[in-house]
C-alpha cells in the first residue's frame, strides 16, 4: 500500500494544523455530527482538503488490514453484492474502464488519489494559494471512490471484520464519513445503494 510522502503530509500539518486539532477536539467529543461541520471562520476548500487526507489515510489502514483476505482468488471483481461491480478508468492511461480484481482496484485508486494529493494544481502546498474552480469535483471523485472501498469491505469482508475484532472501528470511521459526504453533499444518494439501509440508518432518515 501507498503512503502519503512526507513533503505533503509536513505542508498538511503546517496548513492544516487548526483543523486537525479541531476535527481531532470534535471527534473525541464523540459527536460526529458536530465534527463534520465547517468551523466558524474557515474556508470551505481547505476544510475539504484536511479531510480528504484523513479520510483517505482512514481507508487506507483499513482496507491494510484485509490485504490477506481480499486477494484476486478470493475477490475477483470490485464488487459490493451480486447487484454491484466496480470497474476501474482514471481517464489518462485507462480511458476504458477495465475489470480488475478487487485488490487491484484498490491499489489503482489509492496511486490515483495519491496522485491528486501531490498535485500542486488541484491541492495547492503553499499557504495561501487559490485551490483550482473544479476543486470539489475532484474531491467528489475522490469520496465516491474511497465509499466504494467501504462497500466492499462491508459486503465481502466484514465477517472477517467481526473476527479481527475490527467491526466497532469500522462503524465509527463509516458513519464519519457519511455524516462528513452528506454535510457537503459530495456522493449523490444512488452512488450510496449498495450500503443504502446502513446509510439510511446513520443519517436516520
Amino acid at each position: 500500500m501507498k503512503w502519503m510522502s512526507s513533503n505533503f503530509s509536513m505542508k498538511m500539518e503546517l496548513q492544516g494544523a487548526k483543523l486537525q486539532k479541531h476535527i481531532d477536539a470534535t471527534l473525541g467529543s464523540g459527536n460526529l455530527r458536530e465534527a463534520v461541520r465547517l468551523p466558524p471562520g474557515e474556508d470551505i476548500n481547505e476544510w475539504l482538503a484536511v479531510n480528504t487526507v484523513d479520510f483517505f489515510n482512514q481507508v487506507n489502514i483499513l482496507y491494510g488490514t484485509l490485504t490477506e483476505f481480499c486477494t484476486a482468488n478470493n475477490c475477483p471483481t470490485m464488487s459490493a453484492g451480486p447487484k454491484y461491480e466496480y470497474r476501474w478508468a482514471d481517464g489518462v492511461t485507462i480511458k476504458k474502464p477495465i475489470e480488475v480484481s478487487a485488490p487491484k482496484y484498490v491499489e489503482y485508486l489509492m496511486d490515483w488519489i495519491e496522485a491528486q494529493l501531490e498535485d500542486e494544481a488541484i491541492f495547492p502546498q503553499k499557504l495561501g494559494a487559490p485551490f483550482p474552480p473544479n476543486f470539489r469535483d475532484v474531491v467528489k471523485t475522490i469520496f465516491k471512490r474511497l465509499f466504494r472501498v467501504y462497500a466492499h469491505i462491508y459486503h465481502s469482508h466484514f465477517q472477517k471484520i467481526v473476527s479481527l475484532k475490527e467491526e466497532a472501528h469500522l462503524n465509527t470511521c463509516f458513519k464519519h464519513f457519511v455524516l462528513f459526504t452528506w454535510e457537503f453533499r459530495l456522493i449523490d444518494k444512488g452512488e450510496l445503494a449498495p450500503l443504502s439501509d446502513l446509510v439510511d440508518s446513520i443519517l436516520q432518515l
